[in-house]
């Protein structure tokens, strides 16, 4: 049943990607992205790993929408026509592309047990004994949620005083907005 329910937020999320890219209006691009990142948050609930699915709709679904919302509303709602075609967005593209394929050569292999990440002493011990002390499904989740709790404190609140400032930011946008239209 769940890998049904994995096949079909997979498809939602192939169509929605190609809606994004085909739509013109910017404004159906913005909340259709919303709807992706939704999306993804859904999928990384079902792979147990809850703390990422939920920075997942909070920044993905919820922040980010907000903030290219909130951008739109200072400008068209519509994509402008580029009149000529220039090569220098690809190229820029491609070649940050090839820089971060080469980053990734001297990486070790994925489930290498040689890998430094494996030679430290804490984390055999969160691999044997977290399943016991904290009964959490996801290896992430539990290190994120129990071990590195104050850390995690952190990150919401760095997460929250974000959405404060975009909100403040978003209501100083309206009154030049307002100011802008007056007569």
């Amino acid at each position: 049943m769940i890998e049904i329910i994995n096949v079909i937020i997979l498809a939602f999320m192939v169509i929605i990607a190609v809606a994004i890219v085909r739509v013109q209006n910017l404004f159906a691009a913005i909340i259709l992205t919303g709807f992706y990142s939704l999306l993804s948050a859904g999928m990384f609930v079902i792979l147990d790993a809850v703390d990422v699915a939920f920075t997942e709709a909070a920044v993905g679904a919820g922040m980010t929408t907000v903030i290219m919302l909130g951008t739109l509303l200072l400008t068209s709602s519509d994509e402008k026509q580029s009149d000529r075609w220039s090569p220098w967005p690809l190229l820029a593209v491609l070649l940050l592309g090839g820089l971060l394929i080469y980053g990734t050569l001297d990486m070790p292999m994925y489930g290498d047990p040689a890998s430094p990440v494996h030679a430290h002493v804490v984390a055999p011990r969160y691999i044997q004994e977290s399943p016991e002390e904290i009964g959490v499904p996801n290896m992430v989740t539990a290190v994120l949620a129990s071990y590195r709790g104050y850390d995690t404190l952190g990150e919401t609140t760095v997460i929250f005083t974000a959405g404060i400032g975009l909100l403040l930011l978003i209501g100083s946008g309206f009154r030049f907005r307002n100011k802008r239209n007056a007569p």
